[in-house]
C-alpha cells in the first residue's frame, strides 16, 4: 500500500507562483509514475503533469507547458509541481496520483492505483 500526502496549495494572485509537494510513503516499489491531476468546479478532471521514475519521461498538458515544472526527489519519494505565471483558470483542486503504469496514470484516472487527498489552488485575478 502507498499513501500520498500533498501540501503547498493556497491562494495566490494571477502571475504568482506556488509549489506543490506530494510525499509517498509505504511500498515505493509499487510506484513508477507520479503525476498531478486537477479538477475545477463543473469541469472534468484534467492531467496536468506526470513523470516516470524509470524512464524520466515527463508529460505536460498544453495549458501548462512553459509555466509548470514537475520534478522528483527519489530519495524522499516526493514529487513536486512548481507552478509559475499562474492564471485564474488554474484554480482547481490538485490531486497527486501514483501508479506503476504510465498509460494508466495518463489516460484512465479511474484505474489509477493511488491518490492523494487533494489540495486547493486558488488564483485570483
Amino acid at each position: 500500500q502507498v499513501q500520498l500526502v500533498e501540501s503547498g496549495g493556497g491562494l495566490v494572485q494571477a502571475g504568482g507562483s506556488l509549489r506543490l509537494s506530494c510525499e509517498a510513503s509505504g511500498s515505493s516499489v509499487e510506484i513508477n509514475v507520479l503525476g498531478w491531476w486537477r479538477q475545477a468546479p463543473g469541469k472534468e478532471r484534467e492531467l496536468v503533469a506526470a513523470r516516470s521514475r524509470s524512464t524520466v519521461i515527463t508529460y505536460y498538458a498544453d495549458s501548462v507547458k512553459g509555466r509548470f515544472t514537475i520534478s522528483s526527489d527519489n530519495t524522499r519519494n516526493t514529487v513536486f509541481l512548481e507552478m509559475n505565471s499562474l492564471k485564474p483558470e488554474d484554480t482547481a483542486v490538485y490531486y497527486c496520483a501514483a501508479d506503476m503504469n504510465w498509460v494508466v496514470l495518463r489516460t484512465t484516472p479511474q484505474d489509477v492505483s493511488y491518490w492523494g487527498q487533494g489540495t486547493q489552488v486558488t488564483v485570483s485575478s
